[in-house]
């Protein structure tokens, strides 16, 4: 494939605070670990995109770790929020990071024949929920990135799938009231293909006629049960991150899962496929 630029994606962080563990993982060792084998494979990356979920709690001792984390990641990163981050915290914590004129953090970066479009589609809300949304400021915000694009190739960056899954309870937190939204990219004349987080799966399909992709969590997985109740169903199953190739041929999604990987040794066993 003819290749121009390539993302390295991570989604579902959730650091939590010193001490505290999701399921008996540590989130920020998972993160590392998988960060460190990420820059290590892959330095060429033209950019680091961080999908939401950032944080566990929204918490500024949880942003702070994350800061420390990145502090000596050398290649440029797009921050996203999810429905467990805090905007308002992670500002403070991260003053540099794109923030679009209403104050979301969201950004359009050029990959040359390839846009990024970074959406923000967290929530604030008095009561817990997890659920997105995007209200009209971003909504509008969208159609000038896509002007912007011109026709370009475009990945659309989002935590929130604006789809259905399968997993009904999750489901059910998705992005709300997603129609505005899939018609406004159904209508731009060049390609669009969605990365999502959200669910700690790898999915892949095209749903509303648009292409997606869904990646799993570096930390802890969303079970495969389809019919199972409720959102707080989390397994120990390998950890991973996206590799997005981006180019005059198109879109080309890998999942790594960086446990793995690192304890194999590629080796010739005179197997042609």
């Amino acid at each position: 494939m003819g290749m121009t630029s390539k993302l390295l994606v991570f989604t579902d962080l959730h650091l939590v605070s010193d001490g505290v563990d999701i399921i008996g993982l540590d989130p920020e060792a998972r993160f590392r670990e998988g960060l460190g084998h990420a820059l290590a494979q892959h330095p060429d990356a033209a950019r680091l995109v961080m999908m939401g979920d950032l944080t566990h709690h929204g918490r500024t001792a949880q942003y702070e770790r994350l800061r420390a984390i990145m502090a000596d990641v050398a290649m440029p990163v797009t921050y996203m929020m999810g429905n467990h981050d805090n905007r308002a915290v992670f500002r403070k914590v991260f003053p540099e990071a794109a923030t679009s004129a209403g104050g979301f953090v969201q950004e359009m970066v050029d990959l040359d024949d390839t846009c990024l479009i970074a959406l923000d589609t967290s929530e604030v809300r008095p009561d817990p929920h997890h659920s997105g949304r995007l209200c009209q400021d971003r909504l509008d915000w969208l159609t000038q990135a896509l002007t912007w694009a011109n026709g370009r190739q475009v990945v659309v960056a989002m935590h929130h799938p604006p789809l259905m899954t399968g997993f009904a309870a999750m489901d059910g937190i998705a992005l709300q009231d997603p129609e505005p939204f899939r018609e406004i990219l159904r209508s731009y004349p060049g390609h669009v293909h969605l990365l999502c987080g959200h669910v700690h799966r790898t999915i892949s399909g095209r749903a509303h006629g648009l292409s997606f992709s869904l990646f799993k969590s570096p930390c802890h997985q969303q079970p495969m049960g389809f019919g199972v109740a409720g959102t707080e169903h989390s397994v120990d199953e390998p950890g991973a991150y996206g590799i997005v190739l981006c180019g005059p041929d198109g879109i080309i999604v890998h999942s790594e899962d960086f446990a793995i990987a690192a304890a194999s040794t590629p080796s010739r066993d005179g197997y042609s496929a």
